[in-house]
């Protein structure tokens, strides 16, 4: 387990702030095994540095007071003077020593191991201009007695601080989704003992095959099956089902989510690490450690801007030495390009989008393992779907039925529903499903015999009524006509089982069955089509099978007749044609396929969420979740594009004013009003990066 030092301990806080790890430090991994605990703390990291750099950012400013108050140049700017006394004209450059090695101390430690990397970054940057500030006003105290620019330094060390913990708290903010997570854990779980007595324990010592009673209103302590009871769970801060989710016994549960009004009894089966909430958490705070290229590229343009600020520091220099000779001047000019240079807003830029969009995706049942997965799939045309499990339901249902004259629906489901009510078969479990979503009681029957290979038979108010297939009616001599020959025909263009009824030698009822099509696939593939993207089927079922199920999902291109092992083959096919392909499917067959593709995205159920194989994973098993992900992409990256725009082009426009280029017109840009240009750019870069918040993915149930 990794241990966090104390919050006070303000060398191990900056640290997070050092090179690469300006990414803010998301990664860490919490191993313990009460996950309410052992996740709980995430927010350290972050609060703990927003509260060094809050308590920095005061003192320091308290500290200021003095330093503006005896400054000869606020003085004769606000025409005010203070009593002069032995060693006056000394505090305020007393106290500006102070703020330097206070409140300026942080950013030089983070700098040092920038530059033991030779990797000059963000701190070495920030460092460079602070300490050219001090060193400049010293200087300037000497030079020119009674000008006091510590004022300036002061100012921006203030500036600086509160940039900083403006910073952190964004991001501290922007990662809440962990702490959020970690709450909806309970401390404590009701165990029911062997001999049926209830006790309360900590979440740490439940362990699987326990018994818990999860009373009406309270959280599932742990993941598990239901042995007894009946409720209705609120899984959407798991799943982003904003449903409650009926569950009774035999039913999995998800550790956090909420109980309705009934009483459960659950038996553990995931504690700690191994629990869904777990392994949301673990999967959240690993994909806002990880770096995208954007952000590789926002870390490389901070090292260059070290170069170029030193470069056109030294330029700057040499110019204005020729213009007007070895002048404070001069020395002021180099400052304020070198504090101007502080990439602060290029810090911010890419790591707080990353929290944010990786905090959305989690509330909206998107998963991230791996943020490049998220980047690149805005780059993607083509989209692979498993067809079982993925874009059907993988089980029989009723897709259509027709009934004869004199029969209604309900009587024919009614009646259908007592013949098949014992029958595991699963085409008879599906007309159970369609009998019990009407409504409708068994009907009452009696000498029920099953007739091999032909069906099932019984007897009903004295007439014999039989149901099965085809070669039922062939036994019974019977032929279609009209309405049910036509529907007969339907149901084989559309590759369905057709099953009959047959009542008194009568057909009385068909039923056409099929692997039920989710509802959402559709549409989804409709607004993947929206957005200019291919989408392709993998299936192992026949040919037949397949093109009915793609023509009426209106699919691109179908793999028909593909055993599992070749699965990742025909992935490598559509690449070969150069397409960029995203793979979805159930993660478990499908992990070659899901490795092979550019981008993997497994479709899990609730509890399934460490999936290997995939970059992104779906907690629900839900295709329109599919598009959410290009939504989330495309606003993300857009997002990233914007902020890097503004902290690059901020620096393009404001270091030639530092150096002085309007001058000869008499405008210049003093150290202090460029550091507040420079945290002007930060807050604008942090407020773009919120505006993430607003953005709306397909059918979102955040």
């Amino acid at each position: 387990m990794e241990h966090h030092k104390p919050v006070s301990q303000d060398t191990h806080e900056q640290s997070h702030h050092m090179g690469d790890e300006h990414t803010h430090s998301h990664g860490h991994a919490h191993h313990n095994h009460d996950a309410h605990q052992g996740h709980g703390g995430h927010g350290v990291d972050h609060s703990g540095h927003e509260m060094m750099f809050r308590n920095r950012f005061w003192v320091s400013l308290v500290l200021t007071i003095p330093v503006l108050l005896f400054s000869p140049m606020i003085q004769s700017w606000f025409g005010f003077s203070m009593p002069e006394f032995t060693g006056s004209n000394l505090i305020g450059p007393g106290f500006a020593i102070l703020i330097f090695f206070y409140g300026g101390m942080p950013f030089l430690q983070m700098a040092i191991p920038e530059i033991q990397n030779r990797k000059p970054g963000m701190m070495t940057l920030i460092s460079l201009a602070i300490t050219t500030a001090f060193v400049y006003s010293l200087f300037a105290v000497f030079a020119s007695p009674g000008s006091g620019f510590f004022w300036e330094m002061a100012t921006l060390i203030d500036i600086m601080l509160l940039g900083h913990w403006m910073e952190m708290r964004s991001v501290r903010q922007a990662s809440g989704a962990l702490n959020e997570l970690a709450k909806l854990m309970p401390d404590t779980a009701e165990r029911v003992t062997e001999d049926g007595q209830v006790e309360q324990v900590s979440l740490a010592d439940l362990s699987n095959g326990d018994v818990v009673l999860v009373r009406p209103g309270t959280s599932v302590p742990a993941d598990g099956e239901i042995i007894e009871g009946h409720s209705d769970l609120n899984e959407s801060m798991i799943t982003g089902e904003s449903k409650p989710v009926e569950k009774s016994e035999g039913d999995s549960v998800i550790g956090g989510t909420i109980n309705g009004d009934g009483s459960l009894r659950v038996r553990v089966s995931a504690t700690g690490d191994d629990t869904a909430l777990a392994g949301i958490m673990r999967l959240v705070e690993e994909a806002q450690g990880s770096k995208s290229n954007t952000q590789i590229l926002a870390d490389k343009a901070a090292g260059w801007l070290f170069y170029v600020a030193i470069a056109v520091a030294a330029i700057t220099a040499v110019l204005w030495v020729i213009a007007v000779g070895f002048e404070v001047e001069v020395l002021e000019r180099v400052v304020t390009v070198l504090v101007i240079a502080c990439p602060h807003a290029l810090g911010l830029a890419i790591p707080l989008v990353v929290a944010i969009s990786t905090s959305i995706g989690a509330r909206n049942g998107i998963l991230v393992r791996n943020r490049l997965a998220l980047e690149e799939a805005r780059q993607v045309n083509t989209v692979i779907f498993d067809k079982t499990g993925t874009l059907t339901e993988g089980r029989f249902g009723v897709a259509n039925m027709v009934t004869a004259e004199g029969w209604d629906e309900n009587r024919a489901l009614s009646l259908a529903l007592a013949v098949e009510g014992d029958s595991e078969h699963p085409i008879a479990r599906g007309i159970r499903r369609k009998a019990e979503e009407a409504g409708v009681s068994p009907a009452s029957i009696r000498d029920f015999e099953a007739i091999k290979g032909r069906g099932i038979k019984a007897i009903h108010e004295g007439e014999e009524v039989y149901v099965g297939g085809p070669r039922l009616l062939e036994m019974l001599e019977l032929d279609l006509s009209g309405e049910m020959s036509a529907f007969r025909d339907q149901a084989n263009a559309d590759a369905q089982t057709v099953v009959y009824m047959v009542v008194d030698n009568q057909v009385a009822a068909a039923f056409a069955l099929a692997d039920v099509i989710r509802e959402e696939s559709k549409e989804a593939i409709q607004r993947l089509h929206e957005m200019n993207i291919e989408v392709a089927m993998l299936t192992g079922d026949s040919q037949h099978v397949a093109d009915a199920v793609a023509r009426q999902l209106g699919i691109d291109t179908v793999f028909a007749e593909v055993l599992p092992e070749h699965k990742d083959q025909k992935v490598a096919e559509l690449q070969s044609q150069g397409k960029k392909v995203a793979m979805v499917g159930d993660g478990v067959n499908d992990a070659p396929a899901l490795t092979r593709a550019d981008i993997g995205i497994a479709i899990g159920s609730g509890t399934d969420v460490a999936i290997e194989s995939a970059g992104i994973i779906l907690v629900q098993s839900n295709p329109l979740d599919v598009v959410k992900i290009f939504e989330l992409s495309q606003a993300t990256y857009r997002k990233m594009i914007q902020n890097l725009i503004w902290a690059m082009g901020y620096n393009v426009v404001a270091l030639p004013l530092a150096a002085g280029i309007l001058a000869p017109v008499g405008f210049v840009l003093s150290p202090a009003v460029g550091a507040v240009f420079m945290s002007l750019s930060t807050i604008i870069v942090a407020i773009n990066a919120q505006l993430l918040r607003r953005t709306e993915l397909s059918a979102s149930a955040a």
